[in-house]
């Protein structure tokens, strides 16, 4: 039975605040107390990604990213009507995240932000193609007979992580409006937001034209394989 919009909306809310919370939650720790490390808050960003997935996907499809559901939507495989409560459902949810993750945050705190460390079209270039390279992975591995399970899940939190570790200290990741819009919000520290919304979208809507080119399509007058 198809879960009704509510309960998917739910689902998103919560599951974008889930990704705060231990996400921008683990680069907020690792400020305090340098226990983490750089490597601690890559993990810490793929472990609650897979999480998640497997948590919520057969729920709402756990997209937790305006990013995913605008690139789900332009490849056909989302509902129009359902774009926009399942995007403010997210940054609904992030906002919560956000504030939780201030309860535990000390003064001065940015709760995580995502700032480019090279300035904006360096940082833009950079979100575009990690978002671009997590879609892509996202629509190789839930198409057929791949679209559930856990190696699914392992390979998308598994590029979220491995993405984070290696452009983190460059623009911190983001890939998600959500995810650097809400702490954005919280602590007010707003330099060159609009990358991490504009930077993500492109890179999503790049992703929908490379998967559908990658594509197999018969060709008129082709011997078929075998």
């Amino acid at each position: 039975m198809q879960p009704s919009l509510r309960i998917c909306l739910l689902a998103e809310a919560l599951g974008t605040a889930i990704l705060l919370i231990f996400g921008t939650g683990a680069a907020v720790v690792d400020a305090q107390t340098h226990a983490l490390g750089h490597g601690g808050v890559a993990a810490a960003f793929g472990l609650v990604v897979f999480v998640i997935i497997q948590s919520l996907g057969e729920t709402s499809g756990a997209h937790v990213n305006p990013a995913v559901t605008v690139a789900f939507w332009a490849m056909g495989r989302f509902p129009g009507t359902r774009v926009l409560p399942y995007m403010l459902a997210q940054l609904a949810g992030a906002a919560l995240g956000s504030f939780l993750v201030k309860l535990i945050a000390g003064p001065g705190s940015n709760l995580g932000a995502t700032l480019p460390a090279h300035g904006p079209w360096q940082a833009l270039g950079i979100e575009t193609f990690l978002t671009f390279w997590l879609v892509l992975v996202i629509f190789r591995v839930t198409s057929g007979s791949k679209e559930a399970g856990m190696l699914a899940a392992l390979a998308i939190s598994a590029t979220v992580a491995l993405e984070a570790l290696v452009a983190g200290p460059l623009t911190g990741a983001s890939m998600n409006p959500a995810r650097s819009l809400a702490p954005a919000l919280l602590s007010g520290v707003w330099t060159d937001w609009w990358v991490y919304v504009v930077g993500p979208v492109a890179g999503a809507l790049l992703a929908v034209a490379v998967d559908k080119g990658l594509q197999l399509r018969p060709t008129a007058g082709a011997m078929p394989p075998g």
